[in-house]
């Protein structure tokens, strides 16, 4: 079995800085949809070790508007949530010189070499997916389940492939479809010989999967109605201050972290670790009720959400827009040349 590709064979643009230097440090990428508004678990989850990953790692990341076409969308409402998610990542600390920065239809290669990915994805590997799975069942009471959404993992693997990934940073609950990209990576230099690199995992340690105040079985999501249960980045203090005051925990009183016995408790805690760097066992035996832990998550989780609010205020649509042409640039100058890779490695018949 091949395992994938150890250099990069292409030239390997620098992020860091305005030239085409080469760069001998990993490189990350991660996309995010721009669906509905930006919550807490997005932050914890994702965007908040992006920001991190910028100081070590060759970052590309992406605003995933095809996929969010998986699901029915009103015209406009993709075009709407970009921009917001966009500005919100900027507002985050991601910065354009020193990531690749932009959204994934403006890179026509993504759409490219996902059809070559769905040719080497099996039938039996995307029904597996239980994304696929919880979402065909919760959406297909509509009557209405796209064969997108079927066959988007192959092209999650064209996004990740594309850049040489060395890195993707992801939730728990993308574990599977990284897998995928994975097996399909492989696969493909099997059949076809040595062409992509065969990316790893991340998964952070704390705030990997930020769970529902309300019901802390359920992970925190913006596509599902829990208005106690989600904290969005735009919340007041009042609101975010109200939704820990009544956030789930049980009725023995004893603070510990322990997810099976104590899901509620233990979602405070390790949101508590993820906004303070610490960790959540140990921030357990600084407390002995359940008041005192979500005052003080409720106050930490503020003094990230606010500083994030007020550079919000100054992002005009205008700035948005220029940072994301400049970063679609970027990545097409390495998403094209792997693409050409890939369709020389096939055999396509090139246009002259």
């Amino acid at each position: 079995m091949v395992a994938g590709r150890s250099a990069r064979p292409l030239p390997y643009i620098c992020v860091n800085s305005s030239s085409a230097a080469p760069s001998d440090r990993p490189r990350v990428f991660s996309g995010i949809q721009p669906s509905g508004s930006s919550h807490l678990g997005n932050y914890l989850g994702a965007i908040k070790n992006w920001h991190r990953l910028q100081d070590d790692h060759d970052a590309v990341y992406c605003v995933v508007d095809l996929h969010a076409l998986t699901l029915p969308k009103e015209a406009g409402e993709v075009l709407a949530g970009t921009m917001d998610i966009a500005r919100m990542l900027l507002a985050s600390g991601i910065d354009p010189e020193r990531s690749v920065f932009f959204v994934q239809s403006h890179v026509p290669a993504h759409a490219e070499l996902g059809w070559l990915m769905q040719t080497v994805t099996a039938y039996g590997e995307l029904s597996r997916m239980t994304q696929f799975k919880d979402k065909s069942t919760r959406d297909g009471a509509s009557g209405f389940v796209s064969a997108a959404l079927f066959t988007y993992p192959a092209l999650q693997a064209a996004d990740i492939l594309l850049y040489d990934t060395n890195v993707v940073p992801v939730g728990d609950d993308q574990r599977q479809h990284l897998e995928l990209s994975r097996d399909v990576a492989t696969r493909f230099n099997s059949r076809y010989g040595d062409t992509f690199v065969v990316p790893e995992h991340r998964i952070p340690e704390a705030g990997a999967r930020v769970m529902d105040l309300q019901h802390p079985e359920n992970k925190m999501s913006k596509s599902v109605d829990s208005p106690l249960g989600t904290v969005n980045m735009l919340d007041t203090r009042k609101e975010v201050e109200k939704k820990f005051k009544k956030a789930v925990t049980d009725n023995d009183g004893e603070v510990r972290f322990d997810r099976e016995a104590k899901p509620g408790v233990s979602n405070l805690l390790e949101i508590l670790a993820a906004t303070t760097d610490a960790d959540p066992t140990t921030l357990a035996a600084n407390y002995e009720q359940y008041g005192p832990l979500k005052a003080d998550t409720a106050e930490a989780v503020l003094s990230i959400i606010e500083p994030i609010q007020e550079k919000l205020a100054s992002i005009s649509d205008d700035d948005v827009s220029d940072a994301l042409a400049v970063g679609a640039a970027k990545a097409s100058a390495i998403a094209e040349g792997v693409l050409d890779r890939a369709y020389d490695a096939v055999g396509l018949m090139r246009r002259r």
